[in-house]
């Protein structure tokens, strides 16, 4: 039986949803941004598209593209909590539900099409139910795989609906389709098969994989079988993912920081909420990597690996802290990252009692939080700038070690 993934693109979630909670926003160009002075476009309306305002873009750009342009701070709870309702939803059609970012999902519906009827049956009836419940639209593409099904869903947004079926379907598709235009195929890589004479999938996927393996190495065979549309990857349910690799959080901050005591403070932040996600999981960790952007963008990294394994955020943060010390800053610092791998996933029991009493007050701060929300209770060196988490992963799940709580 030939595998009908689907992929499921809410359109312009995080202003869609924005519009919904305040209807005197409906129908106006408005522009999801983060919380922090230093913020950017994360999700302009439709409306705002029209002027050319895109993610990523600065405010003042896009004011000048749209005067009339509303700008929104973001409110990351309301999309995690719509994004697991809708996940919810989806289950109620197939078991095989993988959770590809806040906003787009994967769908097996192989096996449920005897219940269910026709694929683009079934994404019509989820396309009708996400628009009753939550007023908002989204964008479905249906094929044999992954890959395919991302790209359909991206060919008619919004409120779109492609379905693709045969192999001489995908051929055609693929055939004009520049090679930018897929996932997992960025600019760099575009770049290099430009300059081998390669911009579209038609074109890659005739290219010897010999070639392709001379210039990419492995990675030569994978982008062959891309240019052909060929994606053997399952849908992975939530729960069923592989182990995560590193669990890490990063920010930009307020404003240049040149002063290697002022990003301490930073530091201890970003490593209690790694610490956080790694206790939730039942995690530790013994290699902590610390990076810094500076301020005209170069950054810097470096790795310490220690001889136990740890997930308390004051243990990550002296670690980092003693990595930065071993540094001289060069310029300001625009943005710190702070995270840690070679995981392993344990139940220690402490020994002596200075770790239990630790361990019971770490366990009292994550049960308050956990009740009452992050950071409402947190260090008193913290004090005087209070830790704001309210900016979404690209790799937040709704759960497991990748979810963040906001």
């Amino acid at each position: 039986m030939q595998r009908m993934i689907m992929h499921i693109d809410m359109d312009a979630f995080f202003a869609s949803v924005e519009q919904q909670v305040n209807p005197g926003l409906r129908r106006k160009p408005i522009a999801v941004t983060g919380s922090g002075k230093r913020t950017v476009i994360t999700c302009p309306s439709y409306e705002a598209r029209e002027y050319g305002v895109k993610t990523g873009m600065s405010v003042g750009e896009a004011r000048r593209l749209c005067p009339s342009l509303i700008f929104v701070p973001g409110c990351s709870q309301r999309y995690v909590d719509t994004c697991t309702n809708l996940a919810q939803l989806y289950s109620q059609y197939s078991p095989l539900v993988e959770v590809y970012s806040v906003d787009e999902v994967f769908i097996d519906v192989t096996g449920t099409t005897h219940l269910f009827g026709r694929p683009a049956d079934i994404a019509g009836e989820i396309k009708e139910k996400i628009r009753d419940t939550y007023g908002i639209t989204a964008s479905v593409g249906i094929a044999p795989n992954k890959l395919v099904a991302k790209i359909a869903g991206d060919m008619k947004k919004p409120d779109g609906l492609v379905v693709v079926e045969s192999h001489q379907e995908v051929k055609n598709m693929f055939e004009d389709l520049p090679v930018g235009k897929v996932t997992g195929i960025g600019s760099r890589i575009e770049k290099r098969l430009g300059n081998m004479g390669i911009k579209t999938c038609g074109e890659l996927g005739r290219a010897p994989v010999g070639v392709l393996k001379d210039e990419f190495g492995v990675v030569g065979e994978r982008l062959h079988f891309m240019g052909l549309g060929i994606d053997h990857r399952p849908v992975v349910p939530m729960g069923q993912q592989p182990a995560a690799k590193s669990v890490g959080h990063s920010m930009t901050l307020d404003r240049n920081v040149g002063d290697a005591g002022a990003l301490k403070s930073h530091i201890l932040k970003l490593s209690e909420m790694v610490g956080r996600r790694l206790r939730r999981a039942g995690c530790r960790g013994r290699t902590v990597k610390l990076k810094l952007r500076y301020a005209d963008f170069s950054s810097i990294a470096k790795r310490k690996t220690l001889k136990r394994y740890i997930n308390d955020g004051l243990d990550i943060s002296r670690v980092a802290s003693s990595i930065l010390r071993s540094w001289r800053l060069r310029d300001e610092v625009r943005m710190v990252g702070v995270s840690i791998s070679n995981l392993v996933e344990t139940n220690q029991i402490p020994l002596f009692s200075e770790d239990k009493k630790k361990r019971d007050v770490i366990h009292a701060l994550d049960t308050i939080n956990d009740k009452f929300g992050e950071f409402s209770v947190f260090r008193g060196v913290l004090m005087k700038s209070q830790p704001s988490s309210d900016t979404i992963s690209p790799a937040w799940r709704p759960e497991g070690v990748k979810r963040i709580d906001y």
